[in-house]
């Protein structure tokens, strides 16, 4: 089964508190929050203080990805203000199995991300600590590009190292995701689909994660 993470970059922020309630009520399974500091990736984005002021609006499970520089230096900080999962990248830290061992000092769940140009081998050692890995389907950075086909080839990797390493392990996608292919990263091993657009367009969230859930078949 796919479970669905919707990205509130792409949310009404006039009205973010309803559109997270209507998530919690439409079968989205996750949150998705997308934290960029403008460095190690060219945007600047939500906050702590977001993070922290949506967080009595649902118990549905907060997948923070930061996209930012040496992110060690503030996994308990987010831990605080209520995440759940915490992704990671692979090329924003130097020390990373460090940085995941902590994220789980804290009872939380540890993701790793990679970039659609970093090769699934460099995590290989990693598949049996995280609890997620994160396959980047677009470059980090901004909401509504285009899927990048080869990614394919990177889910079903990561799918076959689970395999081996880690039977329970989380694999999601992240960029370009709508009902057009959904289906196609759920068939190459993803089981978490992240989506901005697709499930915040024309304001019919509900429609829209039936609609994509729907196109799994």
């Amino acid at each position: 089964m796919m479970k669905l993470s919707p990205s509130i970059l792409s949310a009404d922020f006039s009205k973010l508190g309803e559109e997270i309630k209507a998530l919690d009520k439409s079968g989205a399974d996750f949150i998705h929050i997308d934290v960029m500091d403008g460095m190690f990736v060219p945007n600047i984005s939500l906050g702590l203080p977001v993070i922290k002021s949506i967080r009595p609006y649902t118990n549905l499970p907060f997948d923070v990805h930061l996209m930012i520089e040496e992110p060690s230096r503030y996994i308990e900080e987010f831990v605080n203000a209520g995440a759940d999962i915490i992704t990671v990248h692979y090329e924003a830290d130097k020390h990373i199995d460090r940085t995941l061992n902590y994220i789980k000092s804290f009872g939380k769940k540890a993701a790793i991300a990679l970039n659609p140009g970093t090769p699934v081998c460099n995590i290989k050692d990693l598949i049996g600590l995280v609890d997620m890995v994160v396959i980047m389907t677009v470059n980090p950075g901004y909401g509504g590009q285009k899927f990048i086909d080869y990614t394919l080839d990177k889910i079903k990797e990561v799918k076959e190292l689970s395999k081996e390493f880690n039977k329970d392990l989380l694999i999601e996608v992240d960029g370009g995701i709508a009902s057009n292919n959904i289906k196609k990263v759920f068939e190459a091993g993803s089981n978490v689909a992240v989506a901005g657009s697709a499930v915040f367009k024309d304001g019919k969230i509900e429609e829209n994660i039936k609609l994509l859930k729907g196109s799994i078949g």
